[in-house]
């Protein structure tokens, strides 16, 4: 895996390198991107934002939890327990089925002619985009429907051979989510996953004239190659990943295992360096990290150790010149820093800095080259360019443009290369080539023809003052042509976990909402990481109220300076962002009409108190641990969704759901939905007055698709869905 500061930092924040959601994961739902028929890669050098992920599927990897698992004891009285728990579960769910095939036919018409739109602005903004391309010495590499294929580099005729296929392989119905070619490019390592599983199959081809699979490996999460002949690999087991080990294709093949993590809240993975010196074996918990050398050119020497584990430091290498290069949080302030150590004198004593982040300072990715360090940063909703030049000892930085809210860099760039390519991006802005040159020391877009300019949307920034003073960030998108906004609908996104930042890339509807006089609101609550790990320490375990009154703070300011007002607003958010939206509801229910969740995680102290669910135990450094603090377990019941429903009016709420999560528990959804019915029908009750407005509680469960995957087809329609319900309820 390309090394870079995005599927570090936003690894990290869930325990995994990974480019997540995210795609994430970095996390909001309705989105779109490229159909799969174009392009599906989810992990050549990091986790694409624009051209990879379909819509609806920015979850980042690891944002929470499974789906509840059945043990089985020895006490007669706890089986029958346990068989009750199923049935009344089979019940629920398939009232709740039925419920939803009743309710959907009234969205049927309007969420078809969305979806012709969404689809049309597919065709018109993202047919340019290629799948990412990786040089690999003479040749290039490259994936498209499930084929791999390879051409020469220098060769313009189109001419391309095809080296892997998941159909011809037997395994139609996978996606390619990874590839690692051995150095001397004799083999082919591809891991292939389903829609519907989180596990990864590694399938290892010979590459030929005729391609021969040497070897299957399941339960893979991620691999490198070490030599010509030998694979490192992490086995991924109930979502957690804490053995290495090493295979070997030569004329004696054989397997055995590495390493092996003993602690519950680290999760392991594997990097090659940009140079192919070391392999990194990193174990990474929410707040710590330790990291382990192979070197390349013994690799069956034992591992040998960096710096051991140090609460709440966090770390990463990379290789250059016998110098390690570190990215990590260490000293003061608790930022992310350069810094570096020779090969042999890696401890934490011989660290030097190399460049410190200002305070409120986002790292959002970092590519190492040969004789530079690229680091992308956000401060106060701007975006910069930082180059480090190694030889000169030289620091530029250069502002992008202000219209920019994201940026992707181009899959595996060359460690050698004299160029760095990167797109930039924002909801309403489809991306736009740049390219940074070492040599000319200057940045140049690309410009395709094919791309239209979005001229007719207006960005602004603002500052909400929270209950403590702390401004929080907006980032707010209108129709230029737009008056009287007060009168216009207003859609808000929120987070606020993990050190996540909300997805802030392009998707076609987000235009198509612009294009119909909709205002756009991304709420950079504390929980998330748009201003640097601060901001997510300042949201997470004892401090989660703070995102929810930031999210409070946010509304009210947008309310307060004529964007919209409660009767046109929603909100909408994915999986742990849930939490702040689900007790906005419970608190506040009178500043939004309306609120759209997918795979919500609305149940947070029932799952944190079940720690034989595979994540629990890590996430506890999120949330805390409830079962040995009793203040904690206080505090998480004061914000839970679930705890803190009570009857009131509330919002109409849409939530998509998918029988194979395994992160966030169907079971917590379904008594969130029932409880929260219940809650609106005794307040109509009580009142008692005809023509009392009661909200539409909707649960739509998805029997395909998991809470990381799903087809384009599945998720261009929850799309669909979710606005053809905010529309309604809105009555826009």
């Amino acid at each position: 895996m390309c090394w870079t500061a995005k599927s570090f930092v936003q690894g990290l924040s869930f325990s995994v390198k990974y480019y997540p959601k995210d795609n994430h994961l970095r996390a909001l739902c309705l989105c779109s991107s490229v159909k799969p028929n174009k392009c599906h890669i989810l992990d050549w050098s990091r986790r694409p934002r624009n051209s990879t992920v379909p819509p609806g599927r920015t979850l980042s990897w690891r944002l929470f939890s499974c789906k509840e698992g059945t043990k089985i004891h020895c006490k007669r009285e706890k089986l029958t327990s346990i068989t009750a728990s199923e049935l009344l579960y089979k019940d629920l769910l398939k009232s709740e089925q039925e419920n939803w095939n009743k309710i959907s036919r009234s969205y049927k018409a309007l969420t078809k002619r969305i979806k012709e739109k969404i689809e049309e602005l597919n065709n018109k903004y993202t047919f340019h985009l290629e799948s990412p391309r990786i040089r690999f010495g003479g040749n290039v590499y490259f994936e498209e429907n499930g084929y791999i294929f390879c051409s020469k580099a220098d060769d313009d005729k189109g001419n391309v051979r095809i080296l892997f296929s998941t159909e011809d392989m037997g395994f139609s119905g996978a996606f390619i989510k990874r590839i690692r070619i051995s150095p001397d490019e004799r083999y082919l390592a591809t891991s292939l996953k389903s829609e519907n599983s989180e596990e990864a199959t590694c399938v290892i081809t010979k590459i030929g004239d005729v391609p021969i699979v040497e070897e299957v490996i399941p339960n893979v999460f991620s691999f490198e190659w070490a030599t010509n002949d030998v694979l490192y690999y992490t086995s991924q087991k109930n979502l957690k990943c804490q053995n290495v080990f090493m295979t070997t294709f030569t004329s004696e093949k054989y397997t055995k295992l590495v390493y092996t993590e003993q602690d519950a809240r680290f999760f392991v993975d594997i990097y090659c360096t940009k140079d192919r010196r070391f392999l990194t074996i990193n174990s990474n918990s929410k707040t710590t990290s330790e990291v382990w050398l192979i070197d390349c050119r013994h690799p069956f020497k034992l591992p040998v150790l960096v710096q051991a584990r140090t609460k709440g430091v966090i770390y990463h290498v990379e290789h250059r010149n016998n110098d390690l290069y570190i990215l990590t949080s260490y000293g003061e302030p608790a930022e992310y820093k350069l810094m570096k150590a020779s090969v042999a004198s890696t401890g934490m004593e011989n660290w030097q800095l190399v460049y410190a982040l200002e305070e409120k300072t986002k790292l959002i990715d970092l590519e190492m080259f040969r004789d530079h360090c690229i680091m992308f940063l956000q401060k106060a909703g701007c975006l910069y360019l930082t180059v480090i030049a190694f030889v000169s000892h030289s620091i530029q930085s250069i502002q992008l443009p202000t219209w920019a809210c994201a940026f992707e860099l181009e899959s595996h760039p060359e460690h050698t290369s004299s160029t760095c390519y990167f797109q930039l991006t924002s909801p309403v802005h489809p991306p736009r080539r740049f390219a940074y040159s070492f040599k000319e020391n200057n940045l140049i877009e690309q410009a395709a023809e094919e791309v239209p300019i979005i001229m007719n949307c207006h960005t602004t920034r603002l500052l909400a003052k929270s209950k403590d003073e702390t401004l929080v960030p907006i980032t707010v998108f209108h129709n230029m042509n737009s008056k009287e906004l007060h009168r216009k609908p207003l859609l808000v996104h929120v987070y606020g976990a993990y050190g996540i930042d909300l997805n802030m890339s392009f998707r076609e509807e987000k235009l198509m909402l612009i294009e119909e006089g909709w205002i756009l609101a991304y709420c950079h609550v504390r929980g998330g990481g748009e201003l640097g790990l601060r901001w997510h320490k300042d949201g997470c375990q004892h401090n989660k109220l703070k995102g929810l009154h930031d999210l409070k703070a946010c509304i009210m300011l947008l309310h307060e300076l004529g964007f919209s007002q409660p009767k046109y607003t929603a909100l909408t958010a994915a999986s742990a962002g849930g939490v702040l939206a689900g007790a906005i509801c419970n608190s506040d229910p009178e500043l939004i009409r309306a609120m759209v969740l997918q795979a919500p995680f609305v149940d947070v102290l029932n799952t944190m108190m079940k720690t034989h669910l595979p994540l629990s135990i890590e996430e506890q450094e999120e949330w805390g641990n409830p079962l040995a603090d009793e203040k904690c377990m206080k505090y998480i019941k004061n914000y839970c969704p679930y705890h803190n429903i009570k009857p009131q009016c509330y919002p109409s709420v849409f939530i998509t759901a998918y029988e194979n999560d395994q992160r966030v528990p169907l079971t917590g959804i379904l008594r969130y939905v029932q409880k929260l019915r219940k809650a609106t029908l005794d307040h109509g009750s009580r009142t008692g007055k005809k023509g009392n407005w009661i909200p539409n509680i909707i649960l739509d469960i998805q029997a395909s698709g998991s809470h990381c995957d799903s087809s384009w087809e599945d998720s261009l329609t929850e799309v669909a869905r979710h606005l053809a319900f905010l529309k309604k309820e809105l009555q826009v």
